[in-house]
């Protein structure tokens, strides 16, 4: 008995270690990958997308995104990326600055065998401005609270690279007032729960 209590308060110290990777998960809601259940790490400004907004984004896309190239901005999970590419989306480059979660996406992708994507550890901003391929649909849904959005709606509108047609999903927390480029046209706008999501069309 004293060896079994020995090693449950061993294994209650190392699960509540701050070195301990703490884990969520999220699922597939479409396409080839669907019902797969994946990880994501659980560090602060990481939230996958609900699957109910993945759902209506995807309703919103589904006669554009079988063979879009596709930019996961601030991919965190990966989570919306990845539905992408579930759904026949011909390549999704990811971007994500943490470390760990980055890593966590590279498994991820690994254990669905998605050799269309590519994965960038880095800044969002650096990326847009040392980018020079064009993309069909770009997905933003950065920190909340952070005043990242706007900046980012700023220089992604200054890209040289950003071509007309392109499609650009927006996700924020509900009430962020955002000042958008005449030449995106809002096709589409929905609120649930404490955020909002936009998608937009450049022109």
């Amino acid at each position: 008995m004293a060896n079994r209590n020995k090693i449950a308060q061993q294994s209650k110290k190392t699960s509540t270690s701050p070195h301990t990777k703490k884990t969520g998960q999220f699922r597939v809601i479409g396409g080839k990958w669907k019902g797969r259940k994946l990880r994501f790490i659980e560090v602060e400004g990481l939230r996958p997308s609900l699957d109910r907004i993945r759902e209506t984004l995807f309703n919103w896309l589904q006669n554009e995104v079988h063979g879009a190239r596709c930019l996961d901005l601030f991919a965190g999970s990966g989570a919306i990326g990845i539905e992408a590419l579930s759904r026949g989306a011909a390549k999704t480059s990811f971007v994500e600055l943490n470390r760990k979660a980055f890593h966590q996406l590279e498994e991820n992708l690994g254990l669905v065998n998605a050799d269309n994507a590519h994965v960038v550890h880095g800044d969002a901003f650096e990326f847009i401005t040392s980018n020079q391929q064009p993309f069909d649909i770009i997905f933003l849904d950065p920190p909340f609270h952070k005043g990242i959005t706007q900046k980012v709606i700023e220089q992604l509108a200054e890209a040289e690279w950003l071509k007309p047609e392109t499609l650009i999903y927006i996700e924020v927390e509900q009430g962020l007032e955002l000042n958008i480029p005449e030449n995106w046209s809002e096709l589409k706008d929905k609120k649930a729960g404490q955020l909002q999501y936009k998608l937009f069309a450049v022109s």
